[in-house]
């Protein structure tokens, strides 16, 4: 008996979902905003840590000027909006992150992690759409979008409450992966771009280490932090996301 592959991601999103809700809440660790480097350089707090977020900038912009140059030869939908929702999330996030950056908190990170989630939901949306048709892609967009931003303002909220909770937003931010991965598998060589995604995905997973040895990795360079180098490493998977929507132009 065969599957098709969106039961089969719908059964692991079941199974990562009823995973989670049986584990207890995850709050937001007060320890994530104590970062290693913590200089004032021109006045500016966390100088390292706001100032690698700019790549975003320049990356987002080259996204929106090539979704305005090439909207006309995509099909019309969703299509046409999924460039535009990831390259706007990326450029978005530049600000919002470095916003956070500046005055680490539980408040201020809600605008660091908001449009992050425009990135995630975007590129899943592009994926299902490419793998399993227009119609798989089209629901995803309008399904994914909401959610992502859902899990965000859920964990908000539960926070400011006193009891914060992370998993929703763990389900939005890493379940993608897993999707990517999993298409790849049951569908190899069937979209162009698979290197890119591979990328994509490597130096995403290098970036998670970066952040999770921020200090060790400040105490052995002495110039940069863990966290420092995430930003500078995703930006590299985010060119990597660009190089992906610039073989995603032509219809097909």
């Amino acid at each position: 008996m065969s599957f098709s592959p969106l039961f089969i991601l719908l059964s692991l999103l079941c199974l990562v979902s009823v995973g989670l809700g049986m584990a207890d809440p995850i709050p937001q660790d007060p320890a994530y905003h104590d970062y290693g480097d913590q200089r004032i350089i021109l006045g500016i707090p966390y100088f390292w840590n706001v100032m690698s977020n700019l790549p975003m900038l320049f990356i987002g912009l080259y996204g929106l000027w090539q979704s305005f140059r090439h909207y006309d030869r995509r099909p019309a939908g969703v299509a046409r909006w999924i460039p535009f929702v990831l390259s706007g999330g990326i450029f978005i996030t530049c600000f919002g992150s470095a916003y956070y950056h500046w005055m680490p908190s539980n408040d201020t990170l809600l605008w660091d992690r908001l449009p992050m989630t425009l990135m995630f939901m975007s590129l899943f949306a592009l994926l299902m759409y490419d793998y399993l048709g227009p119609q798989a892609g089209t629901l995803s967009f309008w399904l994914a979008l909401p959610l992502g931003i859902a899990s965000v303002l859920y964990w908000h909220f539960t926070e400011s409450a006193g009891q914060g909770d992370l998993r929703p937003y763990a389900v939005v931010q890493f379940f993608p992966m897993l999707a990517a991965t999993v298409l790849m598998l049951l569908h190899p060589g069937k979209v162009p771009y698979v290197r890119y995604i591979l990328f994509i995905l490597g130096w995403y997973v290098l970036a998670k280490l970066c952040e999770h040895y921020d200090k060790p990795i400040y105490e052995q360079l002495g110039f940069w932090s863990g966290h420092t180098l995430k930003h500078l490493i995703g930006a590299v998977g985010l060119v990597y996301a660009m190089k992906l929507l610039d073989g995603w132009w032509p219809e097909r």
